[in-house]
């Protein structure tokens, strides 16, 4: 099968604003890619001049928070470090079960890379966007750190675009879904525990996948 890769343009990104950042563009993607009758729902971000849609499954939502709140404890552990998550799509196949497969397989059709460069200031904002308002303190919205969200929201509004332009380009690898799908399955991974894990799990769904190694650069 073949599995088209998107390497998104890297944003340079606080603590405090990974969140909102993930969730925009995981929710855009997932979005995009939802092909069943969907409740949209708009969201405003709160850290940004930027609404993104989700597609209103609750499911989708928990899934999504899950893996960012998981990936913001390994920030935590492993600061000032430059980090990737993967989005994927896939479909499951049943086939006959042998000594080194599994009777259930997963093929991987599309993958999408999100690069963040976290930095880690001396201050940061209280609060969890998106379900509960930020609490700023005026003194700590410092000249650098407008300037810098500014263009951060910039880059964010490219990365956007370059979703849609991708979605739109990137359509004859689709598989056919059945009635009643709403959303295509998909898994969002990171490196969690170690770089060589991560490595090792992306080889693997590769090798399922019948990808090129060239979308592990």
């Amino acid at each position: 099968m073949n599995c088209e890769a998107c390497h998104l343009k890297e944003l340079e990104v606080e603590t405090f604003e990974i969140r909102e950042v993930l969730r925009c563009i995981l929710h855009t993607i997932v979005f995009h890619r939802a092909l069943g009758l969907i409740r949209p729902k708009d969201i405003d971000l709160e850290l940004f001049d930027i609404t993104y849609v989700e597609c209103g499954e609750i499911e989708v939502e928990k899934k999504i928070d899950d893996k960012i709140e998981q990936f913001i404890t390994w920030i935590d552990k492993h600061p000032n470090k430059k980090s990737q998550i993967s989005l994927s799509f896939y479909e499951v196949k049943t086939k006959q079960p042998s000594w080194f497969t599994n009777k259930i397989e997963r093929l991987y059709w599309e993958q999408w890379y999100i690069n963040l460069n976290v930095l880690q200031p001396t201050k940061s904002p209280t609060g969890k966007s998106h379900h509960s308002k930020l609490v700023m303190d005026p003194g700590e919205e410092s000249e650098e750190r407008s300037s810098r969200r500014t263009l951060l929201e910039q880059s964010l509004q490219e990365v956007l675009f370059q979703i849609i332009k991708f979605v739109n380009e990137k359509k004859d690898h689709v598989p056919p879904i059945n009635d009643g799908v709403i959303y295509c399955p998909f898994e969002i991974t990171f490196p969690s525990s170690s770089d060589s894990t991560f490595g090792m799990d992306m080889i693997k769904r590769m090798l399922h996948s019948g990808g090129h190694p060239s979308m592990l650069s």
